[in-house]
């Protein structure tokens, strides 16, 4: 199920799903150690006139929203049947390891009644189940979980009301469900201590008038010893739950206003969807560098992985939304990442864990009998990309001396050998949508535009042999793109070729990636013929097959799709490159009303708190798949800001963009 609502800081990634649940608890990396499991969850419950109900169970109306200008969660889930409403305010506070949680508890009757509220915990920390021990510490009146050097505390307040009632136990072993079970009753038993596969309740009572409201406040505090958590105890205590939450929120206000852009023309939900992707994008921004694709644990990707990797590809794009948002210092990071895991031989591996160890991976090392690199040379090539964007936007030339030997000049080599002599094109590798094995035309498209950015890094820095190298090399490479990978008969440039010796097979699925590809890189002339005629296939072929609108990647596409005689389903971001195509070749302001009919289709299909999935059911436009998906978010960011730049390149308005 995709997560509704994902919040973090850095170090602490925190996931909610569609009940105010949590369920991905990230730390102390952002997306390595879930310390929920990814399948567990931490689940709120109402007892009242002795009936218990859990906001998961069906009977509660739930809604998730965030709070308009800052960095934090708003959830009201309401049970008539029950008489009672929840109201919670979520924020990750955004200078240390904890989640504050503020419920507002309210009596729907016209009737004073005692209703006891309930907050059930599972853990499964350094993502194992076995070894846990979690127990009632009298000093704190907390709760602790621990396991070597992972700790999670929890307390919660209602005024100067500590909670009255509390339980450790087991849970998914020797019969036990788990001890959420115990307060059916309304009583916990309190037992203090538990080990193994341990879960925990706390619990408090609180009288609430008719029509009226009582208040919560829960903190949970992540670290590495029971010393630092205790430490973060009382601090939350001094400085109080309501203190923490109000200059988090704050912070967060000023972090994405900072750039005071115009959004001349956008209306109130695109320029809010616009700086929820800001924050959802950073909460998938770990500290030291790694960029998350998505912190969802619910999606297995292909059956047997999760997202919660560092792709160098989705990375590298959203990198490129960091640096054009104005938030540098995060995109430098990334680069710095990069410059640690690329091989000797310059390039990059598949995916990465955040702690920069290598991630999983389906790509063989040896095919056909024969060794090959388990690579997406694309990934390579967006890194350099992405590199020279940040350079142009910072200007920062003594970090680009920094990586031009270790990074730079490594990857531009690679890839200046990685190729056919004969031809200029070069040698296979898996493509974009990490499936097919082949020479596609989007991965000579990145590597065409990573050659010419190796160049400029190359002549920025007085190499001028280097240089004249790499350009020499993209050159070749631009015309043995439009001359081996354009199928003249039909008006596109095809998905991939294979050679086997001197033969060679095509691939002539329309995919969106290729068309993207030639004019984000520049092998191709946005207004080019070839490029038109691309596109009107793609509107025909590919625009018409959803009900809801939208693009897929290509032609058939059977990845998370709804049914096999369903249509492939609509993507956020293949839909966001057709309205950068509309921006990139727009003339008048007219033109214009293009990209900005597909970037409201985009606000339309978000979610209330802003979640942007990977795809949509092409029927019913429920998201699905990773969400939230931090490359959508970018490829938002990315068209906002190419429309606040078309606007101020047409005269239109004269400061739309100040990052520019």
């Amino acid at each position: 199920m995709p997560k509704a609502l994902a919040l973090g800081n850095g170090e602490t990634l925190v996931c909610f799903d569609q009940f105010g649940q949590v369920r991905d608890l990230y730390f102390p990396y952002v997306g390595l150690e879930n310390q929920c499991g990814g399948h567990l969850s931490h689940r709120i419950g109402v007892w009242v006139d002795g009936n218990l109900s859990w906001t998961n169970d069906g009977f509660w109306q739930v809604k998730i929203d965030t709070l308009h200008d800052t960095f934090a969660g708003k959830t009201v889930a309401t049970n008539q049947g029950l008489g009672v409403e929840l109201e919670i305010e979520d924020v990750v506070y955004n200078e240390r390891n904890i989640l504050l949680r503020q419920l507002k508890v309210r009596n729907l009757s016209d009737h004073s009644r005692l209703i006891k509220l309930f907050f059930a915990h599972e853990f499964e920390l350094y993502e194992s189940h076995t070894g846990d021990t979690g127990y009632f510490d009298p000093k704190t009146h907390a709760l602790v979980h621990y396991k070597g050097r992972r700790v999670a505390l929890i307390n919660a307040r209602a005024g100067d009301q500590e909670f009255d009632q509390f339980t450790v136990g087991v849970f998914g072993s020797k019969g036990k469900e788990g001890s959420f079970l115990d307060a059916i009753d309304g009583n916990l038993e309190k037992n203090a201590v538990e080990h193994g596969r341990v879960d925990s309740v706390i619990g408090f009572e609180l009288t609430v008038a008719g029509t009226s409201d009582s208040q919560v406040d829960y903190w949970l505090a992540l670290g590495r010893s029971i010393k630092e958590v205790t430490a973060l105890n009382r601090y939350v205590v001094a400085k109080t739950p309501q203190h923490l939450r109000n200059t988090s929120k704050n912070f967060w206000k000023a972090w994405v206003n900072k750039q005071n852009f115009s959004f001349y023309g956008l209306d109130e939900r695109t320029v809010r969807l616009f700086k929820e992707s800001l924050f959802l994008i950073r909460s998938h921004v770990d500290n030291r560098g790694s960029i998350l694709a998505s912190g969802d644990s619910d999606m297995l990707h292909h059956g047997h992985d999760t997202y919660a990797y560092m792709w160098p590809r989705d990375g590298a794009l959203i990198a490129v939304a960091l640096d054009r948002a104005g938030y540098s210092s995060s995109a430098k990071q990334f680069f710095n990442f990069c410059n640690e895991v690329i091989t000797n031989e310059g390039y990059f591996m598949h995916k990465y864990r955040p702690d920069r160890s290598l991630g999983s991976s389906w790509h063989p090392w040896i095919r056909d009998g024969k060794p090959e690199l388990p690579i997406q040379e694309d990934e390579t090539a967006l890194v350099l990309i992405a590199l020279w964007e940040h350079y142009s936007i910072t200007k920062d030339v003594e970090f680009i001396e920094q990586l031009y030997n270790s990074l730079i000049m490594r990857a531009a080599d690679f890839m200046v050998s990685f190729s056919y002599r004969e031809t200029g094109l070069p040698y296979a590798s898996y493509d974009l949508w990490e499936e097919k094995y082949g020479i596609s035309t989007f991965t000579c498209s990145a590597v065409y535009g990573a050659l010419m950015a190796a160049a400029k890094f190359a002549k920025l820095l007085g190499k001028n042999k280097s240089a004249a190298l790499y350009e020499s090399a993209a050159l070749k490479m631009r015309d043995a793109i439009v001359k081996h990978l354009y199928d003249e008969d039909q008006g596109v440039f095809v998905k991939l070729l294979s050679m086997n010796g001197n033969s060679i097979t095509y691939d002539r699925t329309l995919d969106i990636s290729s068309f993207y590809g030639l004019y984000k890189f520049g092998v191709v002339e946005p207004n080019d013929p070839k490029l038109q005629r691309m596109l009107t296939a793609i509107t025909k072929r590919l625009g018409a097959l959803s009900r809801i609108g939208g693009f897929p990647r290509y032609e058939e596409d059977g990845y998370y799709r709804t049914a096999s005689d369903a249509p492939p389903n609509p993507w956020f971001i293949t839909t966001l490159w057709i309205a950068q195509y509309h921006l990139k070749n727009a003339k008048t302001p007219k033109e214009v009303e293009k990209a900005k009919e597909i970037i409201s289709w985009v606000v339309d299909h978000a979610l209330e708190s802003g979640v942007l999935s990977e795809q949509l059911d092409p029927f019913t436009g429920e998201q699905l798949s990773a969400a939230p998906l931090t490359w959508s978010h970018a490829e938002f960011v990315v068209t906002i800001i190419d429309y606040l730049d078309k606007l101020e390149e047409m005269g239109v308005c004269k400061a739309c963009n100040p990052v520019t």
